[in-house]
């Protein structure tokens, strides 16, 4: 495990004015208290890829842990504010293996995490059982915060979109933007883009649209002609959904000028894909190709990307640096709220209590909106939307622009 302190920065737009601890003893709480000495560290960590072809979905927000923290002081409730991170690779075992070594760190308050759906899938388990919340800004997966899901997502909550709402965005926008009739699509596996393509299937035949064909590639495949082709003689479909990650995206869209009968067919991708990265793979290709993700605007929003660039010294190079900021506020203000500070200046933070604060959070205004957590724990209160790569996105400006029909 990686740990960093952070510097100490004056408060910036998202500080918050501190919530003084009650002073007593101890707290008792059902799924413990973390125990902070006078002096010590609050530390919160963060899970999810930051290595690899898909680095930029976890750095992303993990950026934008870094931001809030300076812009608060690098300090909680008269403690140090620490952040430590760990990989998950984009995979259910890499995220076990993530949460397994977080969850066994008793220092550890509270998470922001992970990237993907299927680090939660393999490690949210491991978290919940620790009595530890975390608050994905990515995860997209519908089921991660279905009625139905299981018992170990007790301690999961999400500031990301369901795919529900980017599933049918996706659907309207190549039916009713794109005109498109028939359609094909892509996933890898992956619990985010099998569920999310299942979601614009059934939207967009609900609307009068035929799938003419479902296809699926593998994490880290590099010949996708075969695939390409099949769809090409399904026959050629108006519209080829694909919403895989970045290096395998780039990959289809390359190679998709290769196929004959591929011509006429619009090529969409969604939030995995959503990276410089994925463009500079597909090179001219991409030119065209369109991308679903969040649109988050506003005064505070641009003033935020100005301090992410000031503090990171990189763009934000993915689409959910706004949540990971609100999900780290979210987490920051419900330790203020429920923290007690003991006689001799120790910090006791009872996990049950922290879990139910984030859980109640209601109306807090975020960058991505107005954000209020359901029972289930999706917070997402932004809307999604659809860009289109150009030229001058090849040529190295992000993000792409925001599709007009023009």
């Amino acid at each position: 495990m990686t740990r960093k302190t952070l510097g100490v920065f004056g408060a910036g737009l998202l500080a918050l004015a501190a919530v003084a601890p009650v002073s007593a003893q101890a707290p008792e709480d059902p799924l413990g208290v973390v125990t902070i000495p006078p002096g010590e560290p609050v530390i919160i960590a963060g899970w999810g890829v930051n290595s690899g072809a898909d680095a930029s979905l976890g750095t992303d927000w993990m950026n934008s842990m870094k931001v809030v923290a300076e812009d608060r002081g690098e300090e909680l409730l008269g403690h140090p504010l620490e952040l430590v991170f760990e990989d998950g690779l984009c995979t259910p075992e890499g995220g076990a293996t993530a949460a397994q070594k977080l969850a066994a760190d008793t220092t550890i308050v509270g998470l922001i995490g992970s990237a993907c759906s299927d680090e939660t899938v393999g490690g949210i388990a491991a978290i919940t059982n620790a009595g530890l919340t975390t608050i994905s800004p990515s995860n997209t997966r519908p089921a991660l915060t279905a009625a139905d899901r299981g018992p170990e997502f007790a301690g999961y909550l999400r500031t990301a979109h369901n795919d529900l709402v980017q599933g049918a965005f996706v659907a309207d926008f190549a039916y009713n933007t794109l005109g498109a009739r028939t359609a094909a699509t892509v996933h890898d596996g992956s619990a985010y883009a099998e569920a999310l393509q299942q979601v614009f299937q059934d939207e967009f035949t609900a609307a009068g649209g035929q799938i003419v064909t479902v296809q699926a590639v593998q994490k880290g495949q590099t010949d996708m002609k075969p695939v390409l082709t099949v769809i090409a003689n399904a026959p050629a479909p108006d519209v080829l959904y694909f919403p895989i990650f970045t290096a395998e995206g780039a990959f289809m869209i390359a190679q998709s000028k290769e196929v004959a009968g591929l011509e006429n067919t619009a090529l969409i991708g969604s939030d995995g894909m959503f990276s410089q990265d994925m463009v500079n793979g597909a090179g001219p290709a991409a030119v065209g190709v369109y991308l679903s993700a969040p649109a988050v605007s506003g005064d505070a929003y641009t003033e935020f990307v100005a301090r992410y660039q000031e503090i990171n010294g990189v763009t934000p190079p993915q689409a959910f640096h706004a949540h990971g900021a609100d999900a780290m506020n979210i987490l920051l203000n419900a330790i203020e709220q429920v923290a007690v500070q003991g006689d001799d200046g120790t910090l006791y933070v009872p996990k049950g209590a922290l879990r139910d604060a984030v859980y109640a959070t209601k109306d807090y205004q975020g960058l991505t909106g107005n954000v209020t957590c359901t029972p289930t724990g999706d917070c997402g209160a932004g809307a999604i939307g659809a860009y289109v790569i150009t030229e001058d996105t090849v040529n190295g400006t992000w993000p792409p622009p925001l599709y007009t029909g023009e």
